[in-house]
């Protein structure tokens, strides 16, 4: 019976948020470690990344269509492309949520 109390009592207190977990700004000597992943972002979602995902999405969908490629594969890629652009939606859905 005290066994599940103080097992349950220490994951609460795991589970608590603390200062370590929202940090509010960048940890010191991160700047260029910061700048090179905005830099990578911004090229992943820049206007050739979209125009490319645009042309992929559609010739997933004709093959899909025409029958030359597998359902399940065709799907991964679209949904793929989907977390790709709406990681900033999903991340801050969750961290809503999270508190």
């Amino acid at each position: 019976m005290y066994s599940l109390f103080f097992r349950s009592a220490a994951l609460a207190i795991l589970l608590t948020p603390t200062a370590a977990f929202a940090q509010a700004a960048d940890p010191a000597g991160s700047g260029p470690i910061v700048n090179a992943l905005g830099w990578l972002q911004d090229t992943l979602l820049g206007n050739v990344a979209t125009a490319v995902a645009v042309m992929a999405v559609a010739a997933i969908g004709f093959m899909m269509l025409t029958g030359r490629l597998n359902w399940r594969f065709g799907a991964t890629v679209i949904i793929g492309v989907f977390i790709l652009f709406g990681a900033a939606s999903i991340v801050a859905g969750i961290q809503g949520v999270a508190g």
